[in-house]
């Protein structure tokens, strides 16, 4: 029987590979790391590099709304204010509010593709305002981008669907399909906490609805296996956006006392945004972020005006009924562990609040 003889103690290897280890002899140890991360960055294609960068900061949120303007009129105290600590802040927009009903007159004009376009430039501003530097409008498997449903309203603070909705539209999609385009997000964002509406949508809208009941069903897509291969990830604490109802209807006991045009009845009935306060588990202070909140209601002139000189401050959408401008936003948590710190009522104060940060 032939045998080979062991190559000498310290005869580097005749391979490539063992070059390459040879080449490392003597040489810095972060030195040798950088070369190695290099290299895997070049093997990765951008996705998964967008991926990579996320992972780099611990703290990742993401907000899921219909249509912009939505973001800073429900939570946009809240996305400034983590945008400020140095969380990763990402909002995920599902259309580009084709059919918003445009208050300005010398904007009525605009039909809806023009509208699209022009709400896209408003939510940019926006999003400047709020410091977010990440976001992007959810799109369908082909590439092109999901319409605005539109709406009608049924009355003051309640709004459904229309007759007629346009094929191409959120809500006429296939519900799974738009899950699984969320959850493709969700999977590349790795967020701890999702932000969304509530099973009503707020006020009723379509597009509303479909978002919470897509984005629930994008979670569980995300945290199971997938025919892809891509990593399942499980999201640490769910929100809906909820308002307190003691407050609210102090607010617009308020607007009645002061005359406000289209204030209606503080005791009638109120959209499903807003809840009995014991449902309300979590209230982020944004009051330090404020002024940055009204500057980007302030940029979308064509959903929004706004009354700083009522107390409490207001905005009015298209049906003209006032609605408070909140310094602290509230949130009902709907999958983790509400934990302290707490306020006075209760209610835990961070998104992330017993969340071990996590790669």
């Amino acid at each position: 029987m032939t045998t080979t003889p062991p190559e000498p103690p310290g005869q580097p290897d005749a391979t490539p590979e063992g070059a390459a280890g040879a080449a490392t002899v003597g040489r810095d140890p972060l030195e040798i790391a950088a070369d190695v991360v290099d290299d895997v960055s070049r093997e990765l294609d951008p996705a998964e590099l967008a991926a990579m960068d996320h992972l780099d900061q611990p703290r990742r949120v993401l907000f899921v709304h219909a249509h912009p303007d939505d973001e800073s009129i429900g939570s946009g105290a809240t996305m400034a204010r983590y945008a400020d600590s140095g969380a990763t802040v990402v909002l995920l927009t599902a259309t580009r509010g084709e059919l918003g009903e445009v208050i300005p007159p010398d904007l009525a004009h605009l039909d809806p593709d023009a509208l699209a376009e022009h709400r896209t430039h408003e939510l940019a501003t926006a999003m400047e305002a709020l410091g977010v530097g990440e976001h992007r409008f959810l799109t369908r498997p082909d590439g092109s981008g999901y319409r605005d449903s539109g709406m009608v309203w049924l009355e003051p603070g309640r709004a459904a669907a229309g007759d007629d909705v346009d094929p191409r539209a959120l809500a006429a999609a296939d519900p799974e399909e738009v899950a699984a385009r969320i959850a493709e997000v969700v999977r590349e964002v790795r967020p701890q906490v999702v932000v969304t509406y509530e099973p009503g949508g707020g006020y009723g809208h379509p597009d509303h609805v479909r978002v919470h009941e897509a984005t629930t069903r994008a979670l569980v897509l995300a945290a199971g296996d997938h025919r892809d291969g891509s990593v399942p990830w499980q999201v640490a604490k769910v929100y809906e956006i909820v308002q307190p109802e003691g407050p609210v209807r102090a607010a617009l006991q308020a607007f009645v006392d002061a005359g406000a045009e289209g204030a209606g009845a503080a005791d009638g009935p109120l959209p499903s945004v807003v809840v009995p306060d014991a449902q309300v588990t979590t209230a982020v202070d944004g009051t330090e972020q404020l002024p940055a909140k009204i500057a980007a209601l302030r940029a979308h002139a064509t959903q929004i005006s706004l009354d700083l000189d009522a107390d409490p401050p207001a905005m009015r959408l298209s049906n003209g009924v006032p609605q408070p401008i909140w310094p602290v936003e509230h949130y009902r948590l709907v999958h983790g562990v509400v934990s302290g710190p707490f306020d006075d009522d209760g209610r835990e104060t961070d998104l992330f609040a017993g969340i071990a940060p996590t790669s």
